[in-house]
């Protein structure tokens, strides 16, 4: 099924409608549990060495297991990934619950369900990026995109407060049932809507390898991908990484005060919710690639205006407009991919968006992290803010670069004449 057939769907409203409130909910099940489990950990270990080993079990996984869940995404049933990839998720939640209430308290445990939940995120992702536009008309995808992204800030927001009432009154088994709950009702809305398998793989003879290999070469010799993948993780690198290490310029700068840290967060998050329904109800513009390099440049701004901030709420005002910033970044990026890429490679494509998201950031965090205990925090975030700038010059004026943006133009706007390169 491709973007024509979503077209002519006279239900897609009601789809879409049904697919994000049941990811909704089982998302915010998915962050309770997150942010539970890393204060548990917190409070009974007090180790520094015990969060970073439920960082390294709750992502790695899913970074490792994203190439073959975009493989999977685009051999399978999407929908039916999803819910097999849910009720794993849930079933082995359910089962931690259980014998932390008979008694069982080892944090292997506690790993080895981060590392399950994990790896099912992993298959999930590619699919759900990739069952959207199946579901989608594809003037719809931006504003779609754009919802859903607001959705997932507005989690981001909402899920930690949640979490920290129900921790402090309930316990966190109570936390991981209401998971098993909001996985069920996830599961119940997804079954609710026809979804056909884009293609079917082996039924035309080739191998799993065959698939796998032929999405790396695809991903190689597409222009636009390959020049978005890069500049994701480049974004990622620059911006992200070094976004990290705010709440340590705050400390060190302004005062190491619980609440300025809190304003801190909020501040990203709201800006991130905002920017989201910005889109959605906009739509953006005609020209995705324009939303694209713009919003980079303002990140390489804002990186360098967050180094030069000395009055704390003016930096809070930039961390604001730095989440206002993200969907203008994000959305027409998964946007202009969705609509670019045929639609039985759309999961090995999103599965490898999968793994430039989880690995860059971390490896960023590796450069930029101890970099900050020789170096101030501003003059780090000055410097990756100037590097964007090179970055995306780099990318936006060199001829292969310009070549891509093009071709992604051309392929979403064949109707209009591309100015040749001059």
């Amino acid at each position: 099924m491709d973007n024509d057939t979503a077209e002519t769907r006279p239900a897609w409203k009601r789809d879409v409608a049904l697919f994000l409130s049941g990811q909704t909910v089982s998302l915010f099940g998915s962050m309770l549990v997150q942010y539970a489990v890393m204060w548990h950990i917190t409070l009974e270990t007090k180790s520094g060495v015990a969060l970073a080993l439920a960082a390294v079990f709750g992502f790695l996984p899913q970074a490792l297991v994203s190439i073959f869940g975009g493989v999977w995404a685009d051999r399978l049933n999407r929908k039916a990934l999803i819910i097999a990839a849910d009720a794993t998720i849930a079933a082995s939640t359910l089962a931690l619950a259980l014998l932390m209430l008979a008694g069982a308290s080892d944090l292997w445990l506690i790993f080895l369900t981060l590392a399950i939940r994990s790896t099912g995120a992993g298959i999930q992702m590619p699919a759900v990026s990739a069952l959207i536009p199946q579901i989608t008309p594809t003037e719809h995808l931006m504003r779609v995109n754009g919802i859903n992204g607001s959705i997932q800030s507005a989690m981001a927001l909402l899920a930690p407060a949640a979490a920290g009432a129900l921790y402090a009154t309930a316990s966190l088994t109570a936390i991981f049932f209401i998971d098993v709950v909001t996985a069920v009702v996830g599961i119940g809305f997804l079954l609710l809507i026809a979804v056909p398998t884009v293609r079917n793989a082996t039924a035309e003879g080739a191998g799993y390898f065959t698939d796998l290999v032929e999405g790396v070469r695809y991903i190689a010799h597409h222009a636009f991908v390959r020049w978005l993948l890069v500049l994701f993780g480049v974004v990622f690198l620059l911006t992200v990484a070094p976004s990290y290490l705010t709440p340590l310029m705050v400390a060190r700068t302004f005062g190491d005060e619980v609440w300025k840290l809190t304003v801190l967060e909020i501040s990203f998050s709201v800006g991130m919710v905002l920017g989201g329904l910005v889109i959605a109800v906009w739509g953006g513009t005609r020209n995705k690639i324009v939303m694209i390099v713009a919003s980079s440049v303002l990140f390489g701004a804002l990186s360098v205006a967050l180094g030069l901030s000395t009055n704390l709420w003016v930096f809070f005002a930039f961390m604001f407009v730095v989440g206002l910033a993200v969907p203008f970044f994000s959305t027409p990026s998964m946007t202009l991919l969705q609509e670019t890429v045929e639609p039985e490679r759309q999961g090995r494509v999103f599965g490898f968006v999968g793994i430039v998201m989880a690995v860059a950031m971390p490896i960023g965090m590796v450069v930029f992290g101890p970099l900050a205990d020789q170096f101030t925090v501003e003059s780090l975030l000055v410097a990756a803010g100037i590097l964007m700038f090179v970055v995306i010059a780099v990318a936006t004026l060199v001829p292969a670069g310009r070549r891509a943006m093009r071709a992604a133009h051309a392929a979403t706007h064949p109707d209009e004449a591309v100015a040749t390169d001059r």
